[in-house]
């Protein structure tokens, strides 16, 4: 897939006021300080989503329309924003109701750094999702940050603590916003599931 056209279509305060919509949705999220607008903005080839040097600056749903074929939606981050407990309280609910109640919600995307340990905070996010039959697929990010060699030992670590409580891995893709890698690998995974819909 080729993104040819990425607009911005609204931001929402809550789920009951995103988009009135048919298309399909493919939400990212992660912990604040994730590179999750970088990543965005890598696979749109141009700045969509707001990058900055202060965590947590997402704080609404916004939608953007894709090649007028589907959704992509930013999510707030979740984790070590500097944000009160009640801001924090509020992101939670939101972040909640839209991956629990939003139905054209095709796939999330949850995205996490490679470079460090399974943090408790993912996984608890990630065992809700399984419980609660959300179709999810992990991208792990800042991969330039690491050798191959030292990719290939954190994604081996991330399986294992995964495998301790699921079945089977989830999909995965290893990705790096600034070198670009896994940018087709991603945009492929959307189109293959488009295609079957």
């Amino acid at each position: 897939m080729i993104i040819t056209k990425s607009e911005f279509l609204m931001s929402s305060s809550d789920v009951k006021g995103c988009p009135n919509s048919d298309l399909p949705e493919y939400a990212f999220i992660g912990r604040s300080n994730v590179g999750k607008s970088s990543l965005i903005n890598m696979l749109c080839q141009h700045n969509i989503a707001k990058v900055s040097g202060t965590p947590g600056k997402t704080q609404l749903i916004n939608h953007f329309v894709i090649n007028n074929e589907w959704h992509l939606v930013d999510l707030p981050g979740y984790g070590y924003a500097k944000v009160s407990k009640s801001i924090k309280d509020k992101f939670q609910h939101l972040i909640t109701d839209y991956v629990l109640m939003r139905e054209q919600l095709t796939c999330l995307f949850v995205l996490v750094d490679i470079r460090h340990e399974p943090q408790k905070i993912d996984m608890e996010f990630m065992q809700m999702l399984g419980e609660e039959g959300v179709p999810f697929s992990i991208i792990f990010t800042k991969a330039d940050k690491l050798k191959p060699a030292e990719i290939e030992a954190h994604t081996k670590r991330y399986t294992e603590k995964m495998l301790e409580e699921w079945e089977e891995m989830p999909r995965y893709f290893i990705t790096s916003s600034a070198k670009e890698i896994g940018k087709e690998e991603v945009l492929g995974y959307i189109e293959e599931i488009n295609s079957q819909l």
